[in-house]
């Protein structure tokens, strides 16, 4: 199975009043989710499952990528790690799938892949961390494929 961890490009600061799942991208967040979207696109299957948190910002990054894709409740703002795998059906799926969602969650999910442990992990703003477990039933065969930053994304 295939597992991208995709962050929200960079989004407008949390003020009062305004409620934390309706931060919008900032016009710079537009650009960094079309850039890495465009970049995805070009690497994924066409039968890939793309998820995203409700909140305006995962929503805006996910329509950089041009595909359709599902919100789902349990990839919220302070989800559990294990939340998003299982939300992912990982390491089980038969399909690609994408999470479009938020730090410092999918640090956590990419730590507890590589080590084991939860740790925080730091992902750069509409950074990618493409994850691949050849064998459902053998965590050995787990690796990190690429993780790639939308700086370094051809414009």
């Amino acid at each position: 199975m295939d597992l991208i961890l995709w962050r929200h490009a960079e989004a407008e600061p949390g003020h009062e009043g305004l409620p934390d799942l309706e931060r919008a991208l900032t016009p710079k967040g537009v650009k960094q989710a079309r850039r890495m979207g465009k970049w995805l696109d070009s690497q994924l299957p066409e039968n890939c499952r793309i998820l995203a948190s409700p909140a305006v910002r995962t929503v805006q990054t996910a329509e950089g990528l041009g595909r359709k894709y599902k919100t789902h409740a349990e990839l919220v703002p302070g989800a559990a790690p294990e939340a998003i795998l299982q939300a992912a059906n990982w390491p089980a799926a038969n399909q690609t799938v994408v999470i479009v969602g938020h730090q410092p969650t999918l640090g956590q999910v990419a730590a507890l892949l590589l080590t084991g442990e939860p740790l925080d992990f730091e992902m750069k703003k509409a950074a990618a961390w493409w994850f691949v477990q050849r064998d459902a039933e053998d965590p050995a065969s787990l690796y990190l494929k690429a993780v790639m930053a939308a700086d370094l994304v051809v414009k």
